[in-house]
């Protein structure tokens, strides 16, 4: 149940991060791409909340996701806002492809759920193979203080008139020789104040320090490694910066 984005906690995604809410990174990776005339893969594209502006900024795209759910509310805002993109399932460790694309963009921290380095390592290595010569491979990371300082947490969201999710989140463990966090949340649906369905899912997150994620991408082939802070291109990361922001080439 690690990291699977069940039925409960796509409706969440989908209230609380709906399509068109930016952290940042919309206005940043559209303007990166702004050259970018060809196809772009978004791996994780979870509910379609950074494919669809990129939809209306005239890109390409096709995206994959290890959820179903998700999957799902992101086709329904494909149609909602009348843009068309190829969706399928599939998650980083198992996606192939005979595509080859111009630009692979993972915004959101989205990278961060390979827990396993190794696993990491491979899924970098194929991304540099699914890139056209010039490609280049853009990823977010959460700052490592976001995902190691969390402590339990109680939020909920109103999704009817007469039902709400509530999230409760508790800390499972912090693997410090690993770089892994993990979390359990609860889901639960309320409907006129009863409960309709619970899920559960472990939520495993894992850190990189700027230094390193740089090292391994140019482990991975990429070139002209830029490594930035607050959606500043160029600017070295501060401490107190949220999220980092990584970005390589194909030579």
């Amino acid at each position: 149940m690690k990291n699977k984005y069940g039925q409960l906690s796509s409706l969440v995604y989908e209230v609380d991060k709906p399509v068109g809410v930016s952290f940042g990174d919309v206005e940043y990776y559209v303007d990166r791409l702004r050259d970018v005339h060809g196809l772009i893969l978004e791996p994780g594209v979870g509910n379609g909340r950074f494919l669809v502006p990129l939809l209306k900024a005239g890109k390409t795209v096709v995206g994959y996701d290890a959820s179903p759910n998700m999957l799902e509310v992101a086709h329904a805002a494909l149609a909602q806002h009348k843009v068309k993109a190829d969706l399928v399932v599939g998650d980083f460790a198992s996606f192939q492809t005979e595509q080859r694309f111009d630009a692979i963009v993972i915004p959101a921290g989205t990278f961060q759920l390979i827990d396993s380095f190794n696993v990491a390592m491979l899924v970098l290595a194929r991304f540099y193979q699914q890139l056209n010569k010039g490609g280049r491979l853009m990823l977010d990371l959460d700052a490592a203080q976001a995902i190691f300082n969390s402590k339990p947490s109680m939020r909920k969201w109103q999704v009817s008139d007469h039902a709400l999710v509530t999230l409760a989140s508790t800390p499972l463990s912090i693997d410090y020789a690993n770089q892994v966090s993990t979390e359990l949340h609860r889901y639960e649906l309320w409907e006129n104040g009863q409960l309709a369905r619970t899920e559960l899912e472990e939520f495993s997150l894992r850190w990189w320090s700027p230094s390193e994620i740089k090292m391994a991408m140019q482990l991975a082939g990429f070139s002209n490694v830029a490594v930035s802070g607050g959606y500043e291109y160029g600017r070295a990361p501060h401490s107190n910066d949220e999220l980092i922001s990584v970005e390589g080439v194909k030579n």
